[in-house]
């Protein structure tokens, strides 16, 4: 399963793998040995590395706010697909920006027209795949030159669903 981890302005993905309190972690691409405990409501005692640390974990608006050695980090819990489609689904290029479908599914909203101005971040598509709404977003800046879909359409991995110029 993959994460990611905001702390500031610096973005760290993460990559969990194990069951029970027996995990391996990939931070930022480098491994990480893991042994967790939960040791009473939102209280971990956690072995990082063979380096014992007292976690103390809550959820706030979609996050959770992890305390760890006088330390806070809000990390956004991400499934794989959600990962894959906000990191990936749109690939920038020098001038402009081709977005296309990350995976298989049917077009449901259209959030741009074109030769809307639109910023990095903004909404573009919305693709339900496997019973969950996707929100496709730009990368970059532009302006919209081609909606290549329409709402209902099925779309297939790789299919071109907007240009930005």
């Amino acid at each position: 399963m993959k994460f990611e981890a905001q702390t500031g302005d610096e973005t760290v993905p993460i990559e969990v793998t194990g069951t029970g309190g027996r995990f391996a972690l990939t931070i930022g691409g480098e491994p990480v040995r893991v042994d967790a405990c939960q040791t009473g409501q939102g209280i971990w005692s956690v072995l990082l590395d063979g380096v014992s640390h007292v976690v103390d974990v809550t959820e706030q608006d979609g996050r959770y706010l992890v305390d760890v050695g006088g330390e806070r980090y809000a990390i956004r819990v991400e499934e794989e697909s959600r990962y894959i489609i906000r990191t990936r689904g749109g690939q920038g290029r020098e001038r402009g920006q081709v977005v296309k479908a990350p995976m298989p599914g049917k077009v449901t909203v259209i959030e741009v027209t074109v030769g809307q101005a639109i910023a990095a971040g903004d909404g573009l598509i919305v693709l339900e795949a496997m019973k969950m709404e996707n929100e496709l977003k730009a990368q970059a800046a532009g302006t919209v030159a081609e909606i290549r879909v329409a709402v209902g359409q099925a779309v297939n991995p790789g299919d071109v669903l907007v240009v930005i110029e």
